[in-house]
């Protein structure tokens, strides 16, 4: 099949790459000339395992291409994907969908025959019938069906989660229209059926709520666990025995049960700030999802406070090492990420912060103040530090040799916010080691 994907960030880029692994004929569209120009010249703009390869493979075989000319783009294709950015929007948390609507109306107006069209951008309930209003009045000769895909991409894993999935969601409208979108969107997937993915298919209102009620509930499952670790340190229990007794039950299931410091990334806090604001329009209020919001945010705030205890009541002065700025390993994004409440809240009380991320740094340094340093590896960030934050649980931090990293610092303190150490071992090293819920 023939597809445009309208959008070369993260959505658009790792979906049309695997959809022209399918098979398919993909077609990659971006207003940004320079991003198009690195995709053309083999440079991708993100960080993801295995992307690089994936997308040189495709291209040299034919099967995806990059451009800015959208008109020439969709000549003839059988689906439109919108797989454009939702961020928040400034002043009261609704998702900001302007970049959604252009896109249609852009597509609608150059589209020359019949074609489907396909939301991949996470979007609030009701967008798609937005959608379909607006591609109607832009070409009411043409017969455009609007249609919704919810994406479940993890960061870092994000190839792995498209050609396995655990389920591909479709929402359709009503009538015929629906039936020729739903019929477009299972050929698209059926190299799927070999591995026999379920496809939901559903109305496209519920298609799009079952995208903000997934991130919702892991977020929730994430700002349990992070409560019930504060809980395990006030009464001397472990969290991670906590976790996996609770875990082991089919019930309730062992993932997302990690505790840490929050959490970050481009969809859980822009999502279930959308989904609150959505249901209290709706005037159906999710209570658990507005704490949910409120207990993350402050955890993050709260992390800054630990590493002044950790130091004996004030940072003032003192040299601190933080391992990883990223929201998560694997990924160079640094949306929401902890460290961006945490360090400058440590330069703000005079501290001297040298970070170290092996992917994220070159993102961070516009977002984080002037005066943090970075290192050249973790144990670079260590030098001559008081305390070293673990933040971002990225591999090669998992590996340090303690005693070196206790020679290469001058103090003993060190906060390992992902538990990625054995207390017992850094202790035995000479840490003065804390960790998130365990005694």
């Amino acid at each position: 099949m023939r597809v445009v994907m309208i959008g070369a960030g993260y959505v658009g880029l790792v979906s049309g790459a695997c959809f022209a692994e399918f098979g398919h004929d993909i077609c990659m569209v971006d207003t940004d000339a320079s991003k198009i120009d690195a995709l053309q010249s083999g440079r991708i703009p993100i960080y993801e395992p295995g992307l690089d390869k994936l997308v040189a493979e495709n291209v040299a075989d034919g099967r995806l291409s990059f451009t800015t000319d959208l008109k020439a783009a969709v000549a003839g294709v059988d689906a439109v994907f919108l797989a454009v950015g939702t961020p928040s929007r400034r002043g009261d948390g609704h998702a900001d969908l302007s970049y959604v609507y252009a896109a249609a109306e852009q597509v609608a107006k150059v589209a020359s025959g019949p074609l489907v069209m396909v939301t991949k951008s996470t979007v609030p309930v009701g967008t798609g019938r937005q959608v379909q209003e607006i591609v109607r009045k832009a070409r009411p000769d043409l017969a455009i069906e609007v249609a919704s895909n919810p994406e479940f991409l993890r960061e870092g894993n994000a190839i792995g989660d498209f050609m396995r999935p655990d389920r591909v969601v479709i929402g359709m409208m009503d009538g015929e229209g629906g039936k020729r979108a739903e019929a477009v969107l299972r050929k698209l997937y059926r190299p799927l059926n070999l591995i026999e993915v379920p496809i939901l298919a559903t109305r496209i209102e519920t298609a799009e709520l079952i995208k903000y009620a997934a991130n919702a509930f892991l977020a929730v499952k994430i700002t349990f666990i992070n409560e019930i670790a504060d809980l395990c340190e006030k009464v001397g229990a472990d969290v991670h025995d906590v976790s996996r007794g609770i875990g082991l039950d089919g019930r309730i299931g062992r993932k997302f049960l990690h505790p840490g410091p929050g959490y970050g990334g481009s969809c859980f806090p822009k999502d279930t700030l959308a989904l609150a604001r959505t249901a209290q329009d709706a005037g159906s209020p999710i209570r658990l999802v507005e704490t949910t919001i409120s207990v993350n945010d402050a955890r993050k705030e709260s992390l800054a406070a630990r590493v002044t205890e950790a130091l004996g009541g004030s940072v003032a002065g003192r040299t601190i090492g933080v391992l990883g700025l990223t929201f998560k390993p694997e990924t160079d994004d640094m949306r929401d990420a902890a460290s961006l409440v945490l360090v400058p809240s440590l330069v703000a009380a005079g501290a001297t912060v040298r970070a170290f991320d092996p992917q994220g740094m070159g993102h961070a340094k516009p977002l984080l103040p002037a005066a943090v340093q970075y290192a050249a590896n973790a144990l670079d960030a260590a030098k001559g530090a008081d305390a070293v934050v673990l933040l971002t649980e990225w591999n090669e931090f998992r590996a340090l040799s303690p005693e070196k990293l206790k020679t290469a610092m001058a103090g003993d303190a060190l906060l390992d916010f992902r538990n990625v150490y054995d207390p017992a071992v850094m202790r035995e090293a000479g840490f003065a080691y804390r960790s998130i819920g365990r005694p």
